[in-house]
């Protein structure tokens, strides 16, 4: 896939890497996909029919990676959605990365590319089924 319109070129490196670490790592059964503004993981209709209930018909978002003016940013549903989860996050980049945590809700923010902890954004990623997110977007 061809991610420069998504990323300008200081930044494409590092963006095409998150995006590996990501497809390598996440569990089978989110599908990628694509809006020409970032990179999308979800649940596809065809394992979760009833789909995203703010916009009927679509699937259910789980993860993007967005290319923002100042940032890179993942947002990860599950952090938002799992406390556990959250905390793990937190305590876990606090003790891998030297600098402070940029994060929104669901959204992790990334200003400088060099501090990106790709193998903890891997591990992240891997923690959440498709299962068990569906069971976690019903429970709310």
């Amino acid at each position: 896939m061809d991610y420069t319109t998504l990323v300008d070129d200081k930044r494409l490196d590092a963006f095409t890497r998150l995006i590996d670490v990501i497809d390598a790592n996440l569990p089978d059964g989110f599908e990628k996909t694509t809006d020409g503004n970032g990179i999308h993981y979800v649940v596809p209709l065809s394992t979760y029919p009833s789909g995203y209930h703010v916009t009927p018909g679509t699937p259910l978002p789980f993860l993007s990676v967005i290319a923002q003016k100042h940032h890179v940013a993942v947002y990860h549903m599950g952090v938002y959605s799992d406390t556990e989860l959250l905390r793990w996050f937190e305590e876990s980049y606090a003790a891998q990365v030297p600098t402070k945590l940029n994060m929104g809700k669901s959204c992790i923010r990334f200003g400088n590319v060099k501090h990106i902890p790709y193998d903890l954004i891997g591990e992240l990623v891997s923690k959440m089924t498709p299962e068990q997110w569906i069971a976690a977007y019903e429970s709310r």
